[in-house]
């Protein structure tokens, strides 16, 4: 099978790579200028563009629609409770976790990958609420109790937080531009065949299984990553929170709203899912059935999410792959 051809980016495309490089260089230099509150608030969405990039690589370009992505973000905070235990210092410690998390993602991967659609969504949440008991009965987590990362109290609090913002940020740019080189390659042709037919893309060369075992790693790192700065924001750490089933509905929301399968959607779905837990999380169970009612709006009103609508308007998706998989002549034959 031949190399997909890369097509020069669209004007449009280039201007707004260059409105997020000025808009990186501006969030640098933001602990100088905003408030604590304003880094911390800022953290946390970086942590829900993490885990939305990561699900949306996941489902929207491979197929793989997991409802257990939550055993990731706990196991990345869980890896990091027991490292800086250890006497591993808590920042090393975040990547380090994620790094551990890979490895048992790289395990889980060999059964769950074997498994196809309805079958592998429940498995993954049934491994999650698995992976969060067994968690529960380490001495050191205290069951439902838990725990928490005394070791950044010995931090001054601003360089903690501060310090704590610019890992999120600058991991945030680092999975945007690997998922953007990722998705370009070959790679990200296979993925989107095997989202469309997998026998269809198998017929043609494509190992399939090797290619969801990559984009499942991929993701389950990037996730762990982001349970990890959650952690180092939060500083407790309890299992029933971090394994949390949750996050996966996060990740479902921001992803369906912002646009399934496009690169920029989950980056807009989490600023919208931000925009609302601000706005209305003060209302309690009333929010959390104001964030049911949005989602089933989009569902029946807008199911391309805020990228679809915007194509809708006869605009070009932001940043698409689609083209590379068109372009490809071997895809493009075999594949719906």
């Amino acid at each position: 099978m031949s190399t997909p051809n890369i097509l020069p980016l669209p004007r449009g495309d280039r201007r707004l790579i260059a409105v997020a490089i000025a808009l990186f260089a501006a969030l640098l230099l933001l602990p100088l200028v905003g408030s604590a509150l304003m880094v911390d608030k800022l953290t946390l969405l970086f942590v829900y563009v993490m885990i939305a990039m990561m699900w949306n690589l996941m489902a929207g370009y491979a197929g793989l629609v997991s409802v257990g992505q939550q055993a990731f973000v706990g196991l990345g905070g869980y890896a990091m409770i027991r490292l800086v235990d250890a006497g591993m210092p808590p920042f090393p410690a975040i990547f380090a976790g994620a790094a551990l998390t890979l490895f048992a993602a790289w395990v889980l991967s060999w059964f769950v990958l074997r498994m196809k659609a309805g079958e592998f969504a429940i498995a993954t949440w049934v491994l999650a609420e698995v992976i969060r008991s067994l968690v529960s009965f380490d001495p050191l987590i205290q069951g439902e109790t838990g725990t928490s990362l005394v070791a950044l109290n010995a931090y001054d609090p601003d360089l903690r937080r501060n310090a704590i913002y610019l890992l999120a940020l600058g991991s945030v740019a680092v999975m945007l531009v690997f998922t953007w080189r990722l998705l370009r390659g070959r790679l990200g042709a296979e993925s989107q065949a095997i989202r469309d037919d997998e026998e269809a893309a198998a017929s043609v060369g494509i190992s399939t299984m090797r290619v969801k075992r990559m984009i499942y790693l991929a993701a389950a790192f990037g996730i762990a990553l982001a349970g990890g700065l959650w952690l180092a924001s939060a500083i407790t750490f309890q299992p029933r929170t971090a394994f949390g089933v949750q996050w996966s509905v996060f990740m479902l929301f921001m992803v369906l709203v912002g646009g399934l399968g496009s690169f920029i959607g989950p980056i807009l779905g989490a600023i919208l899912f931000f925009a609302l837990q601000e706005i209305f999380g003060d209302f309690g169970a009333w929010y959390l059935a104001g964030i049911g009612l949005v989602a089933i709006g989009f569902a029946l009103y807008v199911p391309r999410g805020l990228v679809g609508l915007w194509q809708d308007r006869g605009r070009a998706e932001p940043l698409s792959m689609r083209k590379l998989l068109n372009n490809d002549p071997i895809l493009k034959k075999e594949t719906p």
